[in-house]
């Protein structure tokens, strides 16, 4: 009964929409790129009525300030970034696609509220910066929080064992330190290191200023809105009408186009190339069947058919697979990498790092070909690591015990009752040590070195993508127009010849997602964030991993 009403309240909305007029696009028209929220990979589901708070996706955003470049109808752009929740890797792809706005004849001016150091690294990429008069600019440098929950876990009884391969695979240190190890210590600082001087390199070519000088300005912040024109930080103070009154006096009788109906009304009028391409999108924890993971994560099954998918289309000329994954379930991500290393004989691949492609991320895309990737991706992370909680301490407060009878040496191996003695340990050392050695052989062939050059580059360390780049563990600094144009060479494609970009997955229906079993949407915040990074159901019943040692967010 349930499942017949949502059918027929979804057929309603399809035929709403579907009698609707596209979006029109004025000859005079002001792109105002809005951004606000979460900016995702894959597509998402619509929720009719709702668009305005669906995620938009990278491509999504990257096709259209392309497009919006050429298209006579765009005669000026208004960017207003607002509390996006995007890893510095889009934000790269994002502020190189406005600084392409920038460059041509059409003013592109950015508006900021109460920015923090991301929107304002995303804004120095316009001609002009305005904020309002009564504001904050919160830019004061960066810095990087990591949260440890060992005494928590000794509070409620719990121990996680934990073996690793790699002295930097630190993934387990959240449950077993109450602070960093020197060896996390050491990775972090390079990462704030190459963070940190991206965004000072940006403030002085978007402000015309030396490192030196952004570098002094930065440690005066945060700054009132006062303070940072005074900086030079921003070019005027002013509300919004204000500002769109400003753009006003280079192009007369402007009329507002948001940059969810200019996709919308682009998608319409888009004409299909002769040549098509395709964009398989993997994001999330990797699991090894969908509904494992809070929110779906990149599913083995699921993720190998949409490649066999791609690979068996006689009409697809090539392929760009677009990573956003921090590794996963350690056999999940084997079947990933055989299927895409079959793809790869099929058909011309280039793989684009998003923000992060890290331990079964990176893992899965070790076929050999072209590897792009943002300076700022987290990658790398070679390295393999076991957990399993044991709660027999939490138990016994709860008044729970448990009885158990085995067959079988290692019977109890992953019981959640009983602690590893040391043959169980050794035995789990074995493993982990050989899944170790695998995953540095299949980097060392698909990268073409000796395991000797690598092995010293893997040991779980996270390299951000320059440093990966100078490692030899990436091909290309870049995101998806590097991506497209070494894809159109290995294709035979020439430059100027039109394309059309197909993407994998597309948009699931309403229907799809009310009977879906996901349910980090019922989860605060903050808790389905933190979660929905990791294969949790997997974590619980213990198992091998190849997953970035830490959720990392440079602020």
């Amino acid at each position: 009964m349930l499942a017949a009403v949502l059918v027929a309240v979804v057929l309603i909305v399809v035929a709403i929409r579907l009698s609707e007029a596209p979006p029109q696009i004025n000859p005079q028209s002001l792109l105002v790129v809005d951004l606000d929220g979460s900016i995702v990979e894959r597509p998402p589901v619509e929720v009719p009525f709702f668009e305005e708070k669906t995620p938009l996706t990278t491509f999504e955003l990257w096709r259209a300030l392309h497009e919006a470049r050429s298209d006579t109808r765009i005669k000026a752009v208004l960017l207003m970034p607002g509390n996006l929740n995007a890893g510095w890797g889009k934000l790269e792809e994002l502020r190189s696609a406005v600084a392409g706005l920038a460059g041509t004849a059409k003013p592109v001016y950015a508006f900021l509220r109460s920015p923090s150091g991301r929107q304002y690294y995303l804004a120095t990429a316009a001609q002009r910066i305005f904020m309002p008069p009564e504001d904050l600019l919160d830019l004061k440098g960066l810095r990087v929080e990591l949260m440890f929950f060992r005494g928590t876990l000794d509070k409620l009884g719990v121990k996680v064992e934990i073996e690793h391969a790699g002295k930097y695979k630190d993934y387990g240190d959240m449950f077993t330190r109450t602070s960093m190890s020197p060896e996390t210590r050491e990775v972090l600082n390079s990462v704030l290191d190459e963070i940190y001087a991206q965004l000072l390199g940006a403030i002085a070519e978007g402000r015309k200023k030396s490192v030196a000088e952004a570098r002094a300005i930065v440690d005066r912040g945060p700054f009132l809105a006062r303070q940072a024109l005074k900086e030079g930080l921003v070019d005027g103070l002013r509300y919004e009408d204000q500002v769109i009154e400003e753009l006003k006096k280079s192009v007369p009788r402007l009329k507002r186009v948001s940059i969810r109906n200019y996709i919308r009304a682009t998608a319409e009028v888009r004409k299909r190339g002769r040549t098509r391409l395709a964009l398989v999108v993997g994001e999330g924890a990797i699991i090894s069947s969908e509904g494992a993971g809070l929110d779906g994560g990149l599913a083995a099954q699921e993720f190998i058919k949409l490649l066999r998918q791609v690979g068996e289309d006689g009409g697809i000329r090539g392929v760009i697979v677009r990573v956003d994954s921090p590794g996963g379930e350690s056999f999940a991500s084997d079947e990933i990498w055989r299927e895409m290393n079959i793809l790869s004989k099929r058909k011309p691949l280039v793989i684009s790092m998003s923000d992060e492609a890290a331990s079964g991320g990176y893992y899965i895309s070790m076929t050999g070909d072209p590897i792009v990737a943002y300076p700022a991706t987290y990658t790398g992370s070679i390295g393999v690591v076991y957990g399993k909680a044991n709660l027999r301490g939490l138990y016994e407060k709860l008044g729970i015990s448990k009885d158990t009878l085995t067959r079988g040496r290692f019977a109890a191996i992953d019981s959640d009752y009983e602690p590893l003695d040391e043959a169980a340990r050794r035995k789990l050392r074995e493993g982990v040590d050989d899944n170790y050695r695998v995953f540095v052989e299949k980097v060392a062939a698909a990268r073409q070195r000796k395991f000797e050059e690598i092995e010293p580059l893997a040991q779980g360390r996270v390299w951000l993508g320059s440093q990966a780049k100078r490692n030899g563990l990436v091909d290309e600094l870049g995101g998806l127009d590097r991506a497209l144009e070494l894809l159109r060479q290995r294709a035979g494609i020439p430059r100027g010849e039109q394309v059309s970009i197909e993407v994998y997955p597309t948009r699931r229906s309403l229907l799809e997602r009310l009977l879906s079993r996901q349910v980090r949407a019922r989860l605060p915040e903050p808790l389905g964030a933190f979660l929905g990074r990791w294969p949790t159901e997997a974590l619980g019943r213990g198992g091998f991993f190849r997953l970035v040692p830490f959720r990392l967010d440079v602020r």
